[in-house]
């Protein structure tokens, strides 16, 4: 559909030039000069997104038009803030520049979204191999326990290192349980909602067929206890809860959930220091200022300093903030373009997960369906965990703000995230008058060698 596509071309256009002027704002706020790089900036950012484009005009047509320009928008003004912050921290002993590794994880990302949209002609072929996606989710979560290859950075064991380059695995992780839940729950999930085996007064299914979801629920333990990590483990199981929930209709799997993620948190709390330390500085960051609470104290002056319209490109100090590029990044936005800046960030999130939302009802199959939902709930906890740690609403924890925060893992796997919505979102469009049907228009299924 033609109208889509110049919907996306509309908007792509408006991120772009929103992007590349916060970047000349924030270089003649620094230096009172249009930044050098300025032109090559935006002639990089341009060729990106339109080459991203044009290959969903040629391979995805009839893709959703919101969600490339939505990661467009957050990446480029999250590629502002850490310029930004480099300006600020400058000066300090020590200092590497960041903006630059992060440009080349958005060119790795952009090229992980083209790479998925031509290679996977048709989301149906993912659900051939649903174990292997499960034994790779499995693996990817285990790497960072490894004593050789795993890290520990505040707390939490969740960074692997091999050479030079170091990452979260876990981030790829997430969207190989997410095809693998799909995939199984799509086809079980008759057997699943219906309770054939009585256990005390409850009546369940048969316990056979939640063996291979008891491993999913395993692998979020494990991020839990082994990594240390409630936040990735609040992911997991949020989307494992969801999902089962969407596919069988039967509420009571959420309540079971819900009361299994909340033992084991209790169990963690009791076990993990680093998880005491979280939970105390939530409840009174001011009684732990000068010491574990200083970041989330920090962050919270941040964006009250911040008000309603903020500070500006470069006029505040988010730089104030210990790493305010990762885990605070939204705090820092709160204080440079105020509660309209970062309400309108969270729009932007909003509107992507609505959209995701809207793919998984208009999927032609269950399993897109399951696949659509799953993502989006992964996306938008992710959202909702950070920017909620930031806010205080509830612990906070080291999860990374979607196409904003620095950080390459997570760039990478929420470009293959969206690349997976718009295929899904192609195949459940109806062709227009014209148009040749494709396997998706007959539901054949074309396996790409």
């Amino acid at each position: 559909m033609e109208s889509r596509r110049n919907v996306e071309l509309s908007l792509l256009l408006l991120a772009l030039i929103l992007s590349v002027g916060a970047y000349v704002i924030v270089g003649l706020a620094a230096d009172n000069e249009v930044p050098a790089g300025s032109a090559g900036y935006g002639a990089t950012l341009a060729g990106l997104f339109l080459g991203a484009h044009m290959v969903l005009r040629w391979r995805a047509p009839q893709a959703d038009p919101i969600l490339l320009p939505g990661a467009a928008l957050l990446n480029g003004l999250g590629l502002v803030m850490v310029r930004r912050l480099d300006y600020a921290e400058a000066a300090k002993e020590n200092y590497r520049p960041e903006a630059p590794a992060q440009a080349l994880w958005t060119v790795l990302g952009v090229a992980v979204f083209v790479a998925v949209i031509l290679v996977i002609r048709d989301h149906r072929v993912l659900d051939r191999y649903r174990y292997t996606w499960l034994l790779l989710g499995v693996v990817l979560l285990m790497l960072p326990v490894l004593p050789v290859l795993g890290r520990e950075i505040n707390g939490a064991r969740l960074w692997v290192r091999i050479g030079p380059f170091s990452g979260q695995p876990a981030e790829a992780a997430k969207i190989a349980l997410v095809v693998f839940l799909a995939a199984y729950l799509a086809e079980r999930k008759e057997l699943l909602a219906t309770a054939t085996y009585r256990a005390g007064p409850f009546l369940l299914p048969e316990i056979k067929y939640f063996m291979p979801l008891l491993l999913a629920w395993g692998a979020s333990l494990f991020v839990l206890f082994f990594e240390k990590d409630l936040g990735s483990s609040l992911l997991f199981f949020g989307i494992f809860v969801v999902l089962l929930y969407v596919a069988t209709g039967r509420f009571s799997y959420v309540a079971a959930g819900l009361g299994l993620f909340v033992t084991g948190a209790v169990i963690a709390y009791n076990l993990f220091g680093h998880v005491q330390t979280r939970v105390a500085t939530w409840l009174d960051v001011w009684k732990y200022y000068d010491d574990r609470g200083f970041q989330l104290a920090q962050g919270l002056f941040a964006m009250a300093t911040g008000g309603i319209f903020g500070q500006g490109w470069n006029q505040g100090r988010p730089d104030f903030i210990p790493f305010a590029s990762t885990d605070f990044i939204f705090a820092a936005f709160g204080e440079e373009l105020g509660l309209l800046g970062v309400t309108a960030m969270l729009l932007v999130y909003l509107l992507m997960v609505f959209r995701g939302l809207r793919i998984a009802l208009a999927a032609p199959d269950d399993f897109g369906k399951l696949l659509a939902v799953g993502l989006v709930t992964s996306f938008a906890l992710q959202v909702f965990v950070i920017v909620g740690g930031v806010t205080r609403l509830i612990p906070l924890t080291g999860i990374t703000l979607p196409f904003v925060s620095f950080g390459g893992s997570s760039l990478l796997a929420n470009y293959a995230l969206i690349a997976l919505l718009c295929r899904i979102s192609d195949e459940g469009t109806p062709a227009p008058a014209g148009r040749p049907a494709t396997p998706a228009d007959t539901g054949e299924v074309t396996v790409i060698r």
